[in-house]
């Protein structure tokens, strides 16, 4: 048996960016042998998903799966979105939704979910991908939503197939009325979601960091205005409330009509189907959000590709 040394392991790690435990069990499988360590890596999807692993992945796309009264959320991250037009991907995406509703949104046990297809965690089959696919794949985010009653409503905005997408979201309305009509209003509020981009379910629920630094430019701008006090107080209320209806849900207008509530249609609706209508949570994934993009020169890169830089 060969003795695996640490500068063996390192070699083997600088050639496949694999990891260094990864490395030291190739070589321990193949009596120290480069080649056949390095195959046995690539076999595993491992050589070269570690270097790929640290490129960014702003593209890709976003995927819903539902069944009966709950619905998953997922963000597959690609670094190209000529990736996320491959069939491959997409089903990736696809399925990773699917498992996501088993774990109810919660990204680090989906990560850990053994398909009962392939027998691997769900990390494990990201890995392998972007081996096969040659760049980095990034399960991003997930998450769930379910109701006892009523309805979820979905929607996926610029779809490149069937629930897959740019920007999703999920939203739950509870109810006992008419799941039709309840169906109609769960689309159309997962639509306003999407254009609309509210930040809060209600007052109670928004950022209080937020709402305070809001508060401070909206009382230092009144003051501004040289007006008393008690004059300054009812400015800032003022836009205070114009803050909440543009980042709480019910306080927002309605894209459908631009002029009524989205609190006004859940009351109309309620009296409709002669039940109480709540929302009780929404969830919205737009690809890419937050991520920042690296700006490459193509001129470098190209160089860089050729080894003259």
């Amino acid at each position: 048996m060969t003795e695996i040394t640490a500068s063996m392991i390192k070699n083997l790690r600088e050639s496949t960016g694999a990891g260094m435990m990864d490395c030291k069990k190739a070589l321990e499988q193949n009596n120290g042998n480069f080649e056949e360590a390095t195959d046995w890596l690539r076999k595993k999807g491992i050589a070269g998903a570690a270097k790929k692993a640290g490129r960014v992945a702003s593209e890709g796309l976003v995927s819903i799966s539902q069944s009966g009264n709950k619905a998953a959320i997922i963000e597959l991250n690609s670094e190209t979105d000529f990736v996320a037009k491959n069939e491959k991907f997409q089903q990736l995406a696809k399925k990773i939704s699917e498992y996501a509703l088993e774990t109810d949104g919660d990204i680090e046990k989906l990560n850990n979910f053994v398909s009962p297809d392939s027998k691997k965690k769900v990390s494990e089959t990201v890995t392998e991908n972007i081996a096969v696919i040659g760049e980095n794949i990034n399960l991003r985010r997930s998450a769930a939503l379910e109701v006892k009653e009523g309805v979820i409503g979905t929607y996926i905005h610029n779809a490149v197939a069937s629930n897959l997408g740019k920007i999703g979201v999920i939203v739950a309305v509870e109810s006992t009325g008419d799941k039709g009509k309840l169906a109609e209003l769960g689309k159309q509020l997962a639509m306003h979601i999407a254009a609309a981009k509210p930040e809060a379910l209600n007052v109670e629920n928004v950022d209080a960091a937020s709402l305070e630094r809001e508060k401070a430019i909206y009382a230092e701008q009144a003051k501004s205005s040289g007006k008393p006090a008690e004059i300054i107080e009812k400015m800032v209320e003022g836009r205070v409330r114009k803050y909440y209806e543009q980042v709480v849900l019910p306080e927002q207008l309605f894209i459908m009509d631009g002029k009524t509530k989205v609190s006004s249609i859940i009351e109309k609706t309620s009296k409709e189907i002669g039940a109480p209508v709540k929302i009780t949570g929404f969830v919205q994934f737009t690809l890419g959000e937050g991520i920042e993009k690296e700006e490459n020169d193509f001129a470098s890169e190209v160089a860089a590709a050729a080894g003259t830089r």
